[in-house]
Formats: C-alpha cells, sequence, structure tokens
C-alpha cells in the first residue's frame, strides 16, 4: 500500500510538472504573435521563424550542455536509467526548466526585430541558452547556489529569492537584449536628423493575441515552478492573476487606453510578480504589478523618445527594468510589515538584482561584439529595406498581395 502511495505521488509529480511545462511552452506561441503583431508585414515571417528556431536550437543546447551546467545532471545514460525509479521526473523537470532557458532568444528576438541577420542571432541565442543562462541558474537555482546563497543569508539575513524568474529569467533576457539593441542600432527611418519617426504596430489583434496567450500560459510558469504537487500554492495563483490586473489597470489609465500598452502592461504585471509570488500578500501583488506596468509604460516612452534607443517591442524596459523590480519588490512586499510571509531581505534582494544586470550587459556585450566582428549582425540596407520576410525566407507573410 505504501509503495502504490509513493508511486501515485511520484507519477502526479511528473503530470503536475509536465502540465506546467506544455502551459509554459505555449507561451512561446505568445512570444511570437507579440512580435508578429508589432512588426511590419514584411517582418511577420521571420518573427514566426525566429521563435520556432531558437526554440529548437535551446531544446539541443541547454539538454546537452545547459541542465547539466545548472544542476549537474547528465542525460547520456541508457533510456533505463533516465527513467530511474522517480518515473522520469528530472526529465519533465529539464523540459519545464528548458522553457525558462528558451525564454532568453525569445524576449531578445523582439528587440532586435526587423534588422538582424537570422544565424548570427540563432548562434547567440545558443550561447545564452546553452551557457550564459544556465551559468546564473546555477549560482542562483541550482547546484552552485550554497555560496551565493550563503553569502547574502550571512551578509543580510536571508537568501536571494526569485520563486518563479522575474531576475533569473527575465531580467537576464532584458538586460542582455540592450547590448544586442545598442550594436544594432536603429531600423532605417526611426530616427531622421535626430527626430523620432515613430513606427506603428501592424495588427493590434495579433498583438493582442500574443499577450493573452502569455498571460495564460504563465499561470504555469509561476505556480509550477513549486515542481510538485506537494509545494502548490494557491497564493501563487491568487498573486499571478492580481499582479497582471494591476499592470493592466494602470497601464490602462497612464497610456489614456493605448490597446499596445495595456497588453503589455498584462506582462509587466506578471513579470514583477515572478520573484515574490509566493510570499507577498494579494493586494501587494496588485501593486507590484501596478507599479511594474508604469515602470514600462514611462520607461518605454524614455527609451524610445529620450534615450533614442530602437528597442521593437520594448523588451529592455519590460523585462529587463521591470524584471529587476520584481526581484527588489520581493523585498519589500514580501516583509511581515506589508502583510507577506517574511523571510526575505530587501538588501539581499537589491544586490541579487542588480548582480543579474552587470553579468547581463558583459555578457551581452561580448556575445554580440564578437558575433558583429566576425559575421556582421546587422542586414544591409537592401535587405531591411525589403523585409527579413524576403531577404532570409524568400516569402512574403501575405504573398496573394504580390499578385495583379
Amino acid at each position: 500500500m505504501g509503495e502504490s502511495l509513493a508511486a501515485l505521488q511520484r507519477g502526479g509529480d511528473v503530470l503536475f510538472l509536465l502540465l506546467g511545462a506544455v502551459m509554459v511552452f505555449a507561451m512561446h506561441a505568445g512570444f511570437a504573435f507579440l512580435e508578429v503583431g508589432t512588426v511590419r508585414k514584411k517582418n511577420q515571417v521571420n518573427a514566426f521563424v525566429k521563435i520556432l528556431s531558437d526554440w529548437s536550437v535551446s531544446t539541443v543546447v541547454y539538454f546537452l550542455i545547459g541542465y547539466p551546467i545548472a544542476y549537474g545532471v547528465n542525460f547520456l545514460l541508457p533510456a533505463a536509467d533516465l527513467l530511474g525509479s522517480n518515473q522520469g521526473y528530472e526529465l519533465v523537470r529539464f523540459f519545464f526548466l528548458l522553457c525558462f532557458a528558451a525564454c532568453i532568444p525569445a524576449i531578445i528576438s523582439g528587440g532586435i526585430a526587423e534588422r538582424a541577420k537570422f544565424w548570427p542571432q540563432v548562434v547567440a541565442g545558443a550561447i545564452f541558452a546553452g551557457i550564459s543562462y544556465p551559468l546564473f541558474e546555477s549560482i542562483i537555482w541550482g547546484r552552485n547556489s550554497a555560496g551565493l546563497q550563503g553569502f547574502f543569508e550571512a551578509t543580510f539575513g536571508a537568501p536571494f529569492h526569485d520563486f518563479a524568474g522575474s531576475v533569473v529569467v527575465h531580467s537576464i533576457g532584458g538586460w542582455l537584449a540592450l547590448p544586442a539593441v545598442l550594436v544594432l542600432g536603429p531600423r532605417m527611418g526611426r530616427y531622421v536628423r535626430g527626430r523620432s519617426q515613430a513606427i506603428p504596430v501592424s495588427n493590434i489583434p495579433f498583438l493582442a493575441l500574443g499577450s493573452w496567450i502569455l498571460a495564460v500560459g504563465w499561470f504555469g510558469f509561476n505556480v509550477m515552478s513549486a515542481q510538485s504537487l506537494a509545494g502548490i500554492s494557491g497564493l501563487v495563483a491568487v498573486n499571478s492573476l492580481l499582479a497582471m490586473v494591476g499592470g493592466v489597470l494602470f497601464a490602462l489609465v497612464a497610456s489614456k487606453n493605448d490597446p499596445g500598452f495595456v497588453h503589455n502592461g498584462a506582462l509587466a504585471g506578471l513579470i514583477a510578480i515572478c520573484a515574490g509570488s509566493d510570499l507577498v500578500h494579494p493586494i501587494g501583488a496588485f501593486f507590484i504589478g501596478g507599479l511594474g506596468s508604469l515602470i514600462f509604460v514611462y520607461g518605454f516612452q524614455i527609451e524610445q523618445e529620450k534615450l533614442k534607443i530602437d528597442d521593437v517591442l520594448g523588451v529592455w524596459p519590460l523585462h529587463g527594468v521591470v524584471g529587476t523590480w520584481g526581484g527588489i519588490s520581493a523585498g519589500i512586499f514580501g516583509s511581515t510589515a506589508l502583510g507577506g510571509l517574511g523571510g526575505v531581505s530587501f538588501l539581499s534582494q537589491l544586490a541579487g538584482s542588480l548582480l543579474a544586470v552587470v553579468y547581463a550587459l558583459a555578457t551581452g556585450f561580448l556575445v554580440y561584439k564578437v558575433i558583429d566582428k566576425v559575421s556582421g549582425f546587422r542586414l544591409s540596407e537592401e535587405q531591411e529595406f525589403a523585409g527579413a520576410d524576403l531577404s532570409v525566407h524568400h516569402i512574403n507573410a501575405y504573398p496573394e498581395d504580390t499578385v495583379r
């Protein structure tokens, strides 16, 4: 009887994490449609192919290199050994955490859209998913976490807390994207004689669809980060919901009903709550998401109009800066004084969040500077003018439009 119950529990954990992996995998369709809805028609095919290709390459490199770096698990063993006594739990755990690693090139894709070469970015994504991201993952969540987390606990009173990846995933991805965007420079016609010339989004329904797919999948991203049935928390689910709603409502007011900001505001709220979703009070989650949304709305405007950084989907403010806010906010709203569960240190959260910024910027500039020097990173003017769909994939998204 006891063995049957144990087998049922193991099977339940495998199924639980597998469902979470499938939900987060589905989020990559959201990344694709969000980008497709934002870029011009001549770059929509490229967006779809980039996301799927980056996912596939990330799967291979994370399986062979990244997951072993992060967690010390080698999959080059007989299938019987991989199945083991826990019904293949480690395999579905790889699948689940792969979905996090593959978010890195998917995030970057939105920032560099419409003017980046295809294969150099695939190579960069492989480096990030296979080496750069797993190294950081290992010191926060994985096999090498004892040293840094022990330092934070001894110095600031608690380890760095990032339950579902505000910092480890989103901040790293957004801050990696910034060097790529800077190395590429703005799209043709985006800034003329120092003046901003806005390029409107191409398809609000596609953008909205991408946001909805991401939002639904995010409950797998956050809730299933417990990684076992015993660890599941209703608090994480409701905090995710209220942070998303806070992001929508704050963006609705701040942007004066702009549909692009409203739908990205939902994502800003969800990015911000990842770190502290298991700690904070639902009312705190609402304000974490709302403030994250304001950071995105005003941060995007500063980035585009003041700094003149042509980050097409605003992934630096959305994932990078809001992800950093998410890490820090867990140290504020996670305190018992604000209704949280406690056990978290503001200084640990600040230090860990800033460490991710420095690490991502250094890694990003190194990789993209080398790629730009070795192979070039940007399409030629002729290719960019024609669009990546024709230049790279030799087909339009809507070929019937060219038929007369």
